[in-house]
Parts: structure tokens; C-alpha cells; sequence
């Protein structure tokens, strides 16, 4: 119920030659050092000194300056390799077929592609009425949108049900506040309207001509208030149709598959609530679907005259579905349909005329059940390997045998698949391409392997590498890990980590807990006074694949992002012995600080999650992990640590504060970099190439640190 962001990527250093390189170049090269202005930092009578905290004015000349320097600082030390990234980049975009395209799914008429063209960074989205061979519609051709924008993103494309209107969100700045606005699709006209500040996504009543979205807190950036506009009118008459007050909450909208409702969803961690009206009917009062509860989490899809619900009501705590009739939406009036498991996570379901499809994890592992809706059999989708991920795909139609799903594994190209429910029958209708002509999937083995955390739970870990490796210690391998907010880490391929595997690196993705993979549990197991679990996981994990000679603490590395940077930090406090290199992308550091601000973005509504600090409980047990707070007079692995300026998600700050820290206290000459990124956010550079550019960098820094100089 959870749909949060991941990110990827790597780090290293080595030996012998390189090693001398390294040291050399350190004696001629010094890194920046940030000022010292101490603020004291008082709650539930502890004192904690904060050196670095000026580093969050973000306007400040001072601010931009050490950031300045520190990027100069990386280029300079990193100079040496600038030559191999340009030919990792070129790899790696090599491997990419530029003029792809989309396999195109009908939706009301119309027959939507994405596609892309040889050269060009952005998608074009376009469509053809009513046969693919009709003539092509291009709605958006972000390429000629993205024109002087160092960063650009197009989301939440959603059209008028008489198929005229396209309204749309444009982030230019890379914080996640779109602008939202309209564009007459028949005659190619952008309307004048400008909505600012929005999450991008809206959603069109049945009428044409009345549009629903969601604004943010301009300065905490919580989806707060749902607004109603008609088309024509001045944006400034907009009506605010719910606003959320409780900021531990947030707020979207959405229509029914069925078409028949608007639907407004409240949510936070542990609790959300439903609001819907007749679609028809855009003006009329929104009935509360079942009030909030704390605790109590629900999805709801409408079919015909019922509601089906997937919930965790009455301790489900892996979720079940029921069903409640159309008018009768209360829960006591909730009737099972699937009963809850104690070893299933239902996730979601897919509703068509004919059939019932379910989302499952067992194991963890993705399960796709088929069922009939009057009786008859009722199958699971065969899947053999056990490093793969399969999720339904884009199926907007109601009446149709077709289920459209994908499935892909760390060794097997993602494929979209057309099955006919009825005939069992099963269309590969693509598979992506990796171009290059080296790419044979036979090359490679995967593996999942079962390591026992320290309280003797079992943690699987997923790994890919070029068959023929020998277990000696020696194998250079990454190991990356999410673990948070009930993110499960599903494996999946990548063309951009075969420039590491055909290197000699295992790829280790470890399923920790924080996360979902193993169920519900998994999750509650790992947050809020539970949350060390998923630093000791990983560390347990690290220690099995070095007893099992994968690897060795001279060839073991570990990456992660967001929340998986603050894994990152704690992990290098707890274990730093265990690791030659870590790469922490943006990450989560500063958490103390963080969760008693309330007015940065995604605070208040992250209690639930971390717990609330205002709570002395929460205060001392955050304090005993936060990874800035927890920094000591140690030898560190060696870091690069990676953020951008406009970061909505995790602020610039914390990892600028921590490289900081870290620069004063840490005993050892090993590397430590802060990579800058002065003109993005959260996700890094937009278009896929720039993109690309950005792993190079990393992988560059991860290869050459290995000794691996091609």
C-alpha cells in the first residue's frame, strides 16, 4: 500500500597500484573542510552539539560555496577516471535501444504509446484511434517541452472521458511541485491555465469539463487539499473540496476503473479512509467511505454494485479481501471473500468482468492467482526461477479475458505478457532489448541464499554473477538493500549492472526486514523500536556471504539510497570493518533533527514509520542510530555520498552535514567524497541518458577503486 521510491547504485577502493595512486593524489589534493559554528540542540533534557547545522540555509553564499568546493574536490581526485566513464556511459548507453517503444494498450478508443527517439533524452507520448495502424497523435513531446531545462518531468498524463482534454503536471525544478495544467487535444491548444504547487496527478469527472487535483503545503510539500476546477474559469475561483488537516496525513484522488466514482484517499503509515462521489455528478457532497480508524488500513475497488475491499480489519495483519454491497460501505457490513494467511501478503487485486485477479507474495516471491467470478477453477500463473519479479500490468478494461502482466529476473530481460484467462494461453508481446550484441542471459547464474540474522530469523538474499566464479574470498560484490517503509526489494534486471558483472562482480540484493518481502511482519519487525533489525540484518548478511567466501571485507561493498542511505550510515558505524567501499545516495542521515523539524517535507507524516521524537522513548532509541549522531573516532570504509540541492524528499543537509562530521572525526586516509547535484532533487538528473551518466560516475569510482581499469 506503499509506493516508495528506491534508488541504485555502488562504491569501492583497492589495492596495490591503485592504492599508491590514491595516496599520492591525497597528499596533493586536500579536501575542503566546513566551518565549526556550534549550535546547541536541546529536547527531553539531553544536549546535543551540532557543528554543521548552518549548513541547512540553502540560500546562504557560505552554503553554496562549501558545496562548490566539495564537488571541485571530487572532480579533482576522481580526474583519472574521467576517461573510463565516458566509455562506461557510452556502454551502457549502448546497450539501450534508442527508438523503443512502448507495447501500446487500448483504453477507451484510443490505442497509448510511449516511445522514444534515437538521440533524444525524453518519451513522446502519443496515440491512434482505434487501430494501431491509424494515423499517430502525439500528445507530448517532452523532448521539445524539456528545451532549456536542466531538469524536466512530465507526469500524471490523464484524459477526459470524450477523449479531448489532456491535463498534465510539469516539475522543472526537481522538488515534486508540479504545474499543472490542460491541453485541448484536437487542436493542440495548451490552455492558459496554470495551476502551481500541485502532486502533478488529477483526475477528470464525468462531465469533461470538471477536474479534480491535489496541492501541497507550500513549505512541508504534504498533499493537503483536493481542489475542483471548471474548465474556463480563473484558477483562483478553484473550490478546495477536501482539505486534510491532520499532517500526519496526506491526500489523492482518484477515479474508479469503473468510472461510476471519484474516489479521495487519506492515508498515512498505519491508517487511511476513503471519500467518493458520483463521477456524474462532480458537484454533489462526498460520502465517507468508513472513517478513520487508527490502524485500520483499506483500498477499495468498485465493480457493478459492490465495493471489494482489501484490508486488514480484524488482525489480518497479511491483509484480506472482503466485499461490501454499493450503498452499504460501513465496515461492520464487510463480508470475507478471501480470508486472511498467515504466510500470504495479499497485495492487490485486479477486477474484470469475468474474473478476479490477485496479487500475492509467498515466500517472497510474487504469486498472480486467476479466479473465476461464477465458480469454476482457479490457478496461479506458473513462475520457476527464484530471483524474479511478476506484477500485473496496465489493464483498464473491465471486459476482457486478456490479463497484461510483466515479469523479468535478475538474469531475464523485463517482458510484458499478454494471457487470456480463458484459453491459458500466454503472448510474450515484448521483451527488452539489450542491444551490443554480448548479452547472452546462459552467462549468468542466479541464486538466492538464506543468511541468519542474529536473533536466528532467516534473511534471503537474491545474487547474480557470471557463471564460473570460484568461492575464494576474492569476488568483488555489491550488496544493496532498501528496508523501509514496507518497500519490498523485488529482483529485477538491469542492462546497467552488466558493466559490473561482466567485470567480475557478484550483484547481492538483500531482502532485510523494513520491508515487505517476507510479509506484513517483515515489515512491523523492522520500524519504530524494531528499526535496528534492518541494520543488523544486513550486517548478518554481509558476515554470511564472507563465511561463505562470496567475498572478502577487502572486496565486499554496499549501497543505498533514501532510507537506504540511512542503512548505509548506520551500517558503517556499526560494522565498518565488514566493507572496503559504500556508496549512500542521498541519504537519510540526520534523523534526530530531521523528525523534530516539522516544517521540512514528509515529517509529521514519517511518525508512524520512525516514531515521533517528541516522545523521549523515540527520541533516545532514533538517537542511538542516527547515523550524524552517531559518528565516532574510527576508521571508515571508503564513502562517496551523493545528494541534490533541491532534494524535496531527504534535504541537501544531511548527507553535506555528515561528509562534514565525518571528515573531522574519522581516523583513517580513506576516501570520502560529497557529489553534489546543484540542479536536482530526490530521483538525480532527468532523461534516461543523463541518467546514465550519473551511474557511470559511480561505477567508475567502484571499478577503479577495485583495480579494474577497463
Amino acid at each position: 500500500m506503499k509506493k516508495h521510491l528506491f534508488i541504485s547504485l555502488v562504491c569501492v577502493i583497492f589495492a596495490g597500484n591503485a592504492q599508491i595512486g590514491k595516496n599520492k593524489m591525497t597528499e596533493t589534493v586536500t579536501p575542503p573542510v566546513a566551518a565549526i559554528k556550534a549550535k546547541q540542540l536541546e529536547m527531553h533534557g539531553d544536549t546535543r552539539t551540532d557543528n554543521y547545522y548552518w549548513l541547512n540555509e540553502r540560500e546562504n553564499p557560505e552554503v553554496i560555496d562549501y558545496l562548490t568546493k566539495e564537488n571541485e574536490y571530487y572532480e579533482k581526485m576522481t580526474a583519472h577516471t574521467k576517461e573510463f566513464q565516458k566509455e562506461l556511459f557510452e556502454e551502457m548507453k549502448g546497450r539501450i535501444k534508442e527508438d523503443d517503444s512502448s507495447v501500446p494498450y487500448f483504453y477507451n478508443g484510443y490505442y497509448y504509446i510511449t516511445r522514444y527517439e534515437k538521440g533524444k533524452d525524453y518519451p513522446i507520448y502519443s496515440r491512434k484511434k482505434g487501430s494501431l495502424n491509424a494515423p499517430e497523435e502525439v500528445m507530448f513531446d517532452c523532448n521539445v517541452m524539456a528545451s532549456g531545462h536542466a531538469y524536466f518531468n512530465l507526469n500524471g498524463i490523464n484524459i477526459s472521458e470524450d477523449n479531448k482534454w489532456a491535463a498534465f503536471g510539469v516539475d522543472t525544478v526537481s522538488r515534486r511541485q508540479y504545474t499543472l495544467q490542460v491541453k485541448n487535444l484536437e487542436t493542440g491548444e495548451i490552455l492558459p491555465t496554470r495551476i502551481e504547487n500541485t502532486t502533478g496527478g488529477s483526475t477528470w469527472a464525468g462531465d469533461n469539463k470538471t477536474l479534480f487535483y491535489t496541492r501541497k503545503d507550500p513549505v512541508t510539500l504534504r498533499s493537503e487539499k483536493i481542489y475542483k476546477h471548471k474548465l474556463g474559469a480563473d484558477v483562483n475561483s478553484d473550490v478546495v473540496i477536501y482539505h486534510e488537516k491532520d499532517d500526519t496525513f496526506g491526500t489523492f484522488v482518484y477515479k474508479e476503473k469503473s468510472k461510476k466514482y471519484i474516489v479521495i484517499g487519506s492515508y498515512s503509515t498505519l491508517t487511511t479512509e476513503y471519500r467518493y462521489v458520483n463521477a456524474k455528478k462532480p458537484d454533489g457532497e462526498f460520502k465517507i467511505f468508513q472513517p478513520r480508524t487508527r490502524g485500520l488500513e483499506y483500498s477499495i475497488s468498485h465493480f457493478d454494485d459492490k465495493w471489494y475491499i482489501v484490508t486488514n480489519k480484524d488482525k489480518a495483519t497479511n491483509f484480506k479481501l472482503m466485499v461490501t454491497p454499493e450503498n452499504a460501505t460501513a465496515k461492520e457490513n464487510w463480508k470475507d471473500l478471501i480470508e486472511h494467511r498467515e504466510d500470504v501478503l495479499l497485495e492487490d487485486v485486479d477486477i474484470f468482468k469475468h474474473y478476479l485477479v490477485i496479487s500475492e507474495r509467498s515466500n517472497g516471491l510474487n504469486k498472480i492467482r486467476i479466479r473465476q467470478w461464477k465458480g469454476g477453477e482457479e490457478y496461479y500463473l506458473p513462475f520457476n526461477s527464484e530471483t524474479y519479479t511478476a506484477n500485473t500490468s496496465a489493464n483498464p478494461d473491465f471486459d476482457t479475458d486478456v490479463l497484461r502482466y510483466s515479469y523479468q529476473s535478475l538474469a531475464t530481460p523485463s517482458s510484458v505478457i499478454d494471457f487470456n484467462m480463458k484459453t491459458k494461453e500466454k503472448t510474450v508481446l515484448k521483451e527488452q532489448e539489450v542491444l551490443g550484441g554480448k548479452f547472452d542471459k546462459n552467462n549468468y547464474e542466479e541464486e538466492r541464499v538464506w543468511a541468519t540474522a542474529q536473533d536466528g530469523t532467516k534473511v534471503p538474499v537474491s545474487m547474480i554473477y557470471r557463471k564460473g566464479i570460484v568461492k575464494d574470498g576474492k569476488n568483488p560484490l555489491l550488496l544493496y538493500a532498501y528496508g523501509s517503509y514496507g518497500h519490498s526489494m523485488d529482483d529485477y534486471f538491469s542492462s546497467v549492472r552488466l558493466s559490473l558483472l561482466d567485470r567480475g562482480f557478484i550483484y547481492a540484493i538483500a531482502h532485510i526486514r523494513g520491508g515487505e518481502d517476507l510479509g506484513r511482519e517483515w515489515y512491523e519487525e523492522g520500524k519504530l523500536l524494531k528499526k535496528k533489525n534492518t541494520f543488523t540484518d544486513f550486517i548478518d548478511c554481509s558476515k554470511y556471504l564472507i563465511e561463505q567466501k562470496y567475498t572478502s571485507p577487502e572486496h565486499l561493498y554496499a549501497q543505498g539510497g533514501s532510507a537506504g542511505g540511512l542503512l548505509m550510515g548506520a551500517i558503517v558505524n556499526m560494522a565498518p570493518q565488514l566493507y572496503h567501499g559504500i556508496v549512500a545516495q542521498v541519504p537519510f542521515v540526520d534523523v534526530v533533527t530531521t523528525m523534530l523539524d516539522d516544517s521540512i517535507p514528509l515529517t509529521t507524516g514519517e511518525y508512524d514509520e520512525w516514531g515521533n521524537p517528541n516522545d523521549k522513548e523515540y527520541y533516545d532509541y532514533i538517537k542511538s542510530y542516527s547515523p550524524y549522531d552517531n559518528v565516532v573516532a574510527q576508521a571508515y570504509p571508503n564513502m562517496l555520498v551523493t545528494t541534490g540541492l533541491h532534494d524535496s524528499q531527504v534535504q541537501y543537509w544531511e548527507p553535506a552535514k555528515w561528509v562534514a562530521k565525518l571528515r573531522v572525526v574519522k581516523t583513517d586516509n580513506n576516501l570520502l567524497f560529497l557529489d553534489t547535484n546543484m540542479e536536482a532533487g530526490h530521483g538525480g538528473a532527468s532523461g534516461r541518458f543523463e541518467a546514465l551518466k550519473e551511474v557511470a560516475k559511480e561505477y567508475s569510482f567502484l571499478l577503479d577503486l577495485e583495480g579494474i581499469k577497463k
